[in-house]
């Protein structure tokens, strides 16, 4: 929560600074790409190949022997996101040039964009080795430490948008150069927090490298299909990116800021139980347990239905005060509001299925399904750019929200089709259950959420800051009460045991 607080807040900065103009969205598109790769090793490919090769090795070996492959590995991913960042910096001219070719009618623009991708491409090294130590201390049920470290790469943004921006032209660099040199610092911060307690752990960093190591062999062989299986999210935001560069200035970064807002939910329900699933299920499946990972991975989805069924309706109803309350100060615009809470709309249509992914994916890789995602996402990666195309001349930059959403629910549907054939069974009835009773809440908060909404306009007129987050925050507060009450009479088993947890802990204080 911390983390995605603060990358909103990040974002705020960033919006006040440089609202949706020129620089912002060549920082978008050149943070797009190491930002691809950030993605994919550090909430896909790593996660799926060494999680579940790790555990094994502590449960079968011993920590020795799950210390030497840790070594293997981030060795391993020095030497290879070395040579990526190296080569992208070598050819990061006609690189940008094939993603963002509209940018040359802006004089400077592309220019702009090809330096910043230069100065931030190290930042994929970084990240590379800061998934290594999650992936390490996930497994040895540390959450905590891992889920906070990328606020530091926020924490590190913020720091150099107050400091480094205003001095930045007297240096001869543009001001959002400063913004690019608090990305590498914040990808170097995220490796730096979970070093030290790695090492408590009795982690020791040894320079070797054995490329014939079986494990690492199978590590590294799974993470071509696992970075394949879970790149169609990160690929289809990266598709819309391109689009977007078509359709004037302000797209791209319209579509960034709706796209941060939409994830927050995300990272807090979403990945999170993936992350906290993952360890589990890969234990279960040494075991050949295969009913408790059907109980595991149903217990996840319930869990994940309870919490973004109702993100996505809230977020539905209340994008616009979100936005404005969020963004709307300095450089960004009303305009900016209407534009961004349009794609936040549409991009909040397809929460559930971004959630789906991060459970169901990463589970044929512990079951040792390793195609099975490969197809999957392969087959949303071409359905999302065939309706991209498509609704981008029809709806503008909207369509590309909407096209990644259904590709998105088209992606979570398969999987789920597919996970239930492997494991006979999802114990689907209980989560039907749920979700229906879930969906019958949700919709009782966002009929409360849009009432309360209407009615505080009427009360509280005015555009003042403090206005505006007062009738949203009550807007808010009716809507999570309406939730809660009809979750209550619904006897929904997860809000349950959710309000009997936090009873519990709030006693034992």
């Amino acid at each position: 929560m911390t983390s995605r607080i603060l990358g909103v807040v990040r974002e705020q900065v960033l919006a006040a600074l440089f609202g949706a103009g020129n620089a912002m969205d060549a920082y978008n598109v050149a943070y797009r790409i190491p930002n691809l790769m950030r993605d994919l090793f550090a909430e896909g490919a790593m996660s799926s190949a060494f999680v579940p090769t790790f555990t094994r090795h502590l449960a079968t070996s011993g920590r020795e022997s799950a210390w030497r492959l840790g070594n293997y590995v981030i060795n391993a991913l020095i030497v290879i996101t070395g040579v990526l960042v190296l080569a992208g910096i070598l050819f990061a001219e006609p690189l940008v040039g094939i993603f963002a070719s509209a940018y040359r009618a802006v004089p400077g623009k592309l220019e702009l964009t090809v330096s910043l991708t230069r100065l931030m491409l190290p930042f994929l090294t970084f990240v590379a080795l800061a998934a290594a130590c999650m992936g390490m201390l996930n497994s040895l049920h540390r959450f905590f430490i891992p889920a906070l470290s990328p606020a530091m790469y926020n924490v590190a943004t913020i720091t150099c948008a107050v400091v480094l921006v205003p001095v930045m032209p007297a240096m001869g660099l543009p001001p959002i150069a400063g913004i690019a040199i608090g990305t590498l610092l914040g990808g170097a911060a995220q490796l730096a927090l979970q070093w030290p307690v790695l090492r408590r752990e009795g982690f020791e960093y040894r320079p070797i490298l054995d490329w014939r190591d079986d494990s690492l062999r199978r590590v590294l062989v799974l993470m071509g299909p696992g970075t394949v299986g879970l790149a169609a999210t990160q690929v289809n935001v990266f598709v819309n990116t391109v689009l977007a560069t078509g359709e004037g200035t302000g797209a791209v970064s319209w579509l960034n800021y709706a796209f941060r807002l939409m994830y927050l939910p995300i990272g807090l329900f979403g990945i999170s139980i993936a992350t906290a699933t993952l360890p589990a299920v890969s234990r279960h499946a040494v075991l050949q347990d295969h009913q408790q990972v059907r109980r595991t991975v149903a217990d996840g989805l319930s869990l994940m239905l309870m919490l973004n069924v109702p993100a996505t309706v809230g977020l539905l109803v209340l994008a616009v005060p979100i936005v404005r309350v969020i963004f709307e100060r300095a450089a960004f615009t009303a305009a900016d509001t209407a534009a961004t809470a349009a794609a936040l709309q549409f991009y909040a249509i397809g929460l559930v299925g971004y959630s789906v992914v991060r459970i169901a994916s990463p589970v044929f890789y512990a079951l040792g399904r390793n195609r099975t995602p490969v197809v999957v996402s392969v087959a949303t990666v071409l359905v999302n750019a065939a309706l991209n195309l498509a609704l981008v001349r029809v709806m503008g930059y909207r369509g590309l929200a909407l096209g990644t959403s259904i590709a998105a629910l088209f992606n979570a549907t398969l999987l789920i089709v597919l996970l239930r054939s492997s494991l006979d069974g999802l114990d689907e009835a209980r989560v039907m259950r749920s979700l229906v009773r879930i969906a019958v809440a949700a919709l009782a908060m966002g009929a409360a959420a849009w009432a309360a909404d209407a009615a505080a306009a009427a009360w509280l007129p005015g555009d003042a800051l403090v206005v505006q987050i007062a009738r949203l925050g009550a807007a808010i507060a009716i809507a999570l009460a309406v939730l809660a009450g009809a979750a209550h009479l619904l006897r929904i088993r997860e809000f349950r045991e959710g309000a009997a947890l936090v009873a519990r802990k709030l006693r034992s204080r």
